[in-house]
């Protein structure tokens, strides 16, 4: 039953205030919610969160994040609820809510759960060597965030035939083919629907048009690459992440983050 709190000033971007694992979860209540972004995910059994976006039964390998300060409440409804954890801090915390799109729960299905689990226990693990590698801790950190930022808006997407047979393919060739020249066009052909079908199909599920969709995935990319491959030159992010030039990159990133790419990584 692994669980670490941060002990060391924060110097990275992103990284845990806490994190953990196997932890048998009791029944917790927060009116006043939590200082921090944190997230909850079920390694065994099942639990409902109640919160003041929304109730929600997590069972296995589905997570919720909560954003700080919401009002919120959990318990098992199984004989056992264990759960993994991880809590968010950083001298980019103020850019979580971007990343989240101001959303106060995000809602993490298996499919994401999956990874999330992974680098839970691999940065745990990291913080077993002495000292801790901080960098890769951030990178972990930040990558966890979009993982949970990518996820879908529905609970159970995955029990809807539409949500299966037209946009989860979609959804897997933006996440192997983003740094080819994709459209909406494209994507629509793919699947055997309209442009505008599948762009009415993303907006019911994402929330979101497939065209939105595509660029927020590519720009999450393109963070990565500008926090993690810093000698990277702004031309050849873009070219990596599918956009058409670099002027057209600054400009969708300016949009998107509300900095340009260079004044993103001097940030973090």
């Amino acid at each position: 039953m692994p669980i670490i709190f941060r002990s060391a000033p924060v110097t990275e971007p992103y990284t845990f205030e806490s994190i953990g694992r196997n932890w048998q979860q009791d029944r917790i209540t927060r009116p006043g919610g939590y200082p921090f972004y944190h997230y909850l995910q079920t390694e065994k059994g099942s639990g409902r969160i109640e919160t003041a976006a929304g109730a929600y039964i997590l069972r296995e390998q589905e997570g919720l994040l909560i954003a700080p300060f919401i009002r919120h409440s959990y318990e098992k409804t199984d004989s056992e609820w264990i759960v993994r954890f991880a809590t968010f801090t950083g001298t980019a915390e103020r850019s979580i809510p971007q990343i989240m799109g101001n959303r106060q729960v995000v809602f993490a299905g298996a499919g994401q759960g999956r990874p999330i689990s992974r680098l839970i226990d691999d940065s745990i693990a990291i913080y077993g060597s002495h000292p801790p590698d901080g960098r890769q801790l951030s990178v972990n950190c930040y990558a966890m965030l979009i993982h949970i930022a990518d996820s879908s808006h529905a609970v159970h997407p995955e029990e809807d035939a539409l949500y299966r047979n037209y946009i989860l393919p979609v959804i897997r060739e933006i996440e192997i083919n983003y740094p080819l020249p994709l459209t909406v066009e494209k994507l629509s052909r793919l699947v055997f629907v309209t442009p505008q079908y599948l762009t009415r199909l993303f907006h019911r599920y994402l929330n979101c048009s497939a065209y939105e969709y595509l660029t927020a995935f590519r720009i999450g990319k393109a963070k990565e690459l500008l926090i993690t491959a810093r000698r990277l030159e702004i031309q050849e992010i873009a070219r990596r992440t599918g956009f058409s030039d670099a002027s057209h990159f600054i400009s969708v990133f300016k949009k998107a983050v509300g900095a340009t790419p260079l004044e993103f990584r001097r940030l973090n």
